[in-house]
């Protein structure tokens, strides 16, 4: 047993429901399993501390013997665990891996197992994610061989059943206190003695292939999305289900518009004297440009709302906005004229009070204060 806990060897907390402890004994061992990891020593070892952790963890009277004592509780004076409790995993293991632990209950069909989920990146504009695009890809992957037919034999040579497995592709092995299928040492879990291998595939019954596919990118997805095609993964071995392409977006940054899920935001730049009389602006959206109404005295980082301008939800309810944040910019390389004219402004604003620059009066309200 591992230096961790039981509790740590199925990745739960001491608290754990009986279904979260059976649902993290599963998934571990599925990854774990000696079938699926041929001569692997490292993995059987993990097997074995996950079916140990498992049996005690799993039974009310045992779990709670283990929270008090811990392994301690297990030892030869104690009661607990021993190779007398061989736990029956069969249900689980058959449901798995489509045989018993012990062997009731055994597959006559050599293990049939789904070829493996593929993941595929792409690169879309933002318009593109607003309005939905369909793109052609193409995506390295093993299928079926065209000559063998999955069967990984030369065409018209002979296939025998394997002696050892019988044509289960599983033979059973005992270990300690446990006894499991795991993988035919001599077929490989392919149930068959294939004496002419296909000239193609090599008798792997799949080949290297490039598949080009078009995917459909729906409205509104969003950076980091996937897209599924379910069974356009790697085909399966031993007559197995082929695997599914996980197609993951990811959207270009864009010039003008900065995304916040359905909304839009982008900097809308003024002039001063339209930010002071109001009036208004063209704005590009995704789908052309807009007036944006532009109140008078419109403040520097005011921010004003196109509703319905944003995209689409990916669920198709409802639109976001677009918020356009507004800089009112200060001209530079001013004429002589409008030099002269921008003075003759200031000095008629300095007779008139605050009333027109609130900001202002507030600010030399508080340095007044500071120094009083």
């Amino acid at each position: 047993m591992s230096d961790r806990n039981f509790y740590d060897v199925l990745g739960v907390s001491k608290t754990a429901s009986q279904e979260e402890i059976t649902k993290a004994f599963r998934k571990l061992a599925m990854k774990y399993h000696p079938d699926r990891n041929p001569d692997n020593k490292e993995a059987e070892e993990k097997f074995k501390e996950i079916q140990q952790a498992y049996a005690v963890l799993s039974d009310a009277e045992k779990r709670k013997q283990y929270d008090q004592f811990g392994e301690a509780g297990f030892g030869p004076n104690m009661g607990g665990f021993s190779s007398s409790d061989a736990f029956d995993f069969s249900d689980i293991f058959s449901q798995m891996f489509g045989g018993a632990a012990g062997g009731r209950g055994r597959s006559q069909q050599p293990q049939a197992y789904q070829g493996a989920d593929l993941q595929y990146d792409i690169q879309i504009s933002l318009k593109e994610a607003a309005e939905g695009v369909k793109k052609t890809i193409s995506v390295p992957t093993e299928q079926e061989c065209d000559v063998c037919h999955g069967s990984g034999a030369k065409p018209g040579s002979k296939i025998d059943i394997c002696s050892t497995c019988h044509g289960t592709g599983t033979v059973n092995v005992r270990q300690a206190i446990f006894q499991f299928q795991q993988t035919c040492p001599d077929c490989h879990g392919t149930g068959k003695i294939i004496k002419e291998r296909c000239v193609k595939c090599r008798g792997e019954g799949r080949t290297k292939t490039t598949k080009t596919l078009e995917v459909s990118i729906p409205a509104g997805i969003d950076e980091g999305q996937f897209v599924r095609l379910n069974g356009q993964g790697d085909a399966g071995v031993n007559g197995g289900p082929s695997g599914d392409l996980y197609v993951k977006v990811h959207i270009k940054p864009d010039s003008f518009f900065v995304r916040d899920g359905s909304n839009l935001h982008c900097e809308v730049p003024v002039t001063f004297t339209l930010a002071a009389l109001g009036g208004e602006v063209d704005v590009p959206t995704l789908n052309g440009k807009v007036k944006l109404k532009v109140p008078k005295g419109t403040q520097n980082g005011k921010t004003l709302r196109l509703k319905g301008k944003g995209l689409k939800s990916v669920r198709g309810i409802g639109t976001g906005d677009l918020y356009c944040h507004i800089y009112v910019e200060t001209p530079v390389n001013l004429t002589n004229r409008q030099e002269e004219i921008l003075k003759e402004f200031d000095d008629i604003s300095k007779n008139l009070s605050y009333s027109q620059t609130p900001k202002q009066k507030t600010f030399f309200d508080k340095l007044k204060n500071l120094f009083s």
